[in-house]
């Protein structure tokens, strides 16, 4: 008998670790990582009628409709590599969304075993996104805490031919605007966390620790 496909949700504040902990989890089950903004950006590159369809909300600054969205993920779930299952990174964002999500799956005979929550303090978010610095040129990520940018603020990565430009810390990574987008994050994933907790599915996660902690604990979780 077929194994049954492994398909997760993963959910985390910003500054949690979701995308680094997602890939790692993602390899080690053999499954892909499926991010809305991914498929969106694919869509329209690749010009097909769907991503046509999303590019022209998009460039009237518009949120893509639900129901194009499922369109969009219907479509990649149909895609080889997801037989086996999946991670959904980015979706559901609305309790509409998840119900349309429970249908889409169900069509496809696919079956959600677990939402992840990782669960991080807010006070230490707000400490990691803040100490966060980038390179403009080649995208190289630091920490002024844990990992300090070269001397004068200047990345010299030569794996990628960067010219030096200085590592500047992004707009959204200041503390006030950290703020508002944790404050947003909150109130969105509310529901989302009562929708799936009502069915069994919502699974929390300790974020806090090492990287390898976080992801012993986000594999028993899942298991």
């Amino acid at each position: 008998m077929a194994e049954a496909p492994i398909v997760l949700i993963l959910f985390g504040p910003p500054g949690c670790g979701k995308g680094t902990q997602g890939k790692r989890l993602a390899a080690n089950l053999g499954i892909p990582t499926i991010s809305t903004g991914d498929i969106l950006r694919k869509a329209v590159r690749q010009g097909t009628e769907l991503g046509r369809e999303a590019k022209g909300y998009m460039d009237q600054g518009q949120l893509v409709p639900d129901d194009l969205m499922l369109g969009l993920i219907d479509e990649r779930l149909a895609a080889e590599d997801a037989r086996r299952g999946f991670i959904l990174d980015g979706f559901p964002r609305t309790v509409a969304q998840a119900d349309g999500l429970t249908r889409v799956l169900k069509e496809k005979d696919f079956e959600i075993r677990a939402v992840t929550n990782l669960v991080v303090e807010r006070e230490l978010l707000i400490e990691r996104i803040t100490a966060r610095r980038v390179c403009s040129t080649c995208g190289a990520t630091y920490n002024v805490r844990t990992l300090p940018p070269p001397p004068e603020g200047e990345c010299g990565d030569p794996s990628v031919g960067c010219a030096g430009e200085n590592v500047l810390q992004r707009k959204d990574d200041r503390a006030e605007t950290v703020e508002r987008r944790l404050d947003v994050y909150e109130a969105s994933t509310a529901p989302l966390k009562a929708y799936y907790g009502g069915r069994g599915l919502l699974r929390d996660v300790d974020g806090q620790g090492t990287p390898e902690q976080v992801f012993e604990r986000l594999q028993a979780a899942v298991a």
